[in-house]
C-alpha cells in the first residue's frame, strides 16, 4: 500500500562522482591510460553511473579500458572538487588497485576508440601526462597505501582545512 510520502531527496543537488584505481608495479610506477577522447592520461576508472557503486564503477571501467578483472582493495583518496570549467563539483574516488606483475600486463588489451594506450609512469612523467588536480590525487594515493590505516580525504586535490 503506498505510503503517501514524497521522495524528500528528489530536489536536493546532485553531485558527479567518479572512482578510478591506483595500480602500481614493482617498481612503484602508476599505470596511467592515455585516452582516445582527450589529451590528458588518467588512472583507469569513469564515472560512476545511476545505481552504481563508486566501487563497481572502478572494477567496471578496469575492465572496460584495460581488459582486466580486478579486485580493488581499500579505499585510499576521497576528493571533493568544486565547480569548474563547465563541471559541477564531484566527488573522486581512488581504491587501491594493488601491484600488477610484469606477467598480468600481458593480459591488457587496450579499447579501439577508447584508449590509445597506456604506460607506467614515475612522479615526473605523471605530472607532465595528467591534469594538475588529479597529479595531486595521485601523489596522495600511495602515501594512504602507506598508511594502511586510513583514507585521506582532499578538498580540490589538497589537505582539507
Amino acid at each position: 500500500m503506498p505510503s503517501g510520502r514524497c521522495d524528500v531527496t528528489a530536489d536536493l543537488p546532485r553531485k558527479r562522482m567518479a572512482a578510478g584505481l591506483l595500480i602500481t608495479g614493482a617498481d612503484e610506477r602508476v599505470l596511467l591510460a592515455e585516452p582516445a577522447y582527450r589529451p590528458d592520461w588518467e588512472i583507469p576508472g569513469g564515472c560512476v553511473q545511476a545505481d552504481e557503486s563508486p566501487y563497481q564503477a572502478a572494477v567496471r571501467e578496469c575492465r572496460k579500458e584495460l581488459g582486466v578483472d580486478l579486485t580493488p582493495g581499500r579505499l585510499l583518496v576521497m576528493d571533493w572538487v568544486p565547480n569548474r570549467d563547465g563541471r559541477t563539483e564531484g566527488a573522486m574516488i581512488v581504491y587501491d588497485g594493488g601491484t600488477l606483475a610484469a606477467t598480468a600486463t600481458q593480459l591488457i588489451v587496450v579499447p579501439p576508440g577508447e584508449l590509445k594506450g597506456w604506460a607506467w609512469s614515475d612522479p615526473l612523467q605523471t605530472a607532465r601526462r595528467v591534469r594538475p588536480l588529479l597529479a595531486r590525487r595521485i601523489a596522495e594515493a600511495p602515501r594512504a597505501r602507506a598508511d594502511g590505516c586510513c583514507c585521506y580525504y582532499l578538498e580540490d586535490g589538497g589537505e582539507a582545512t
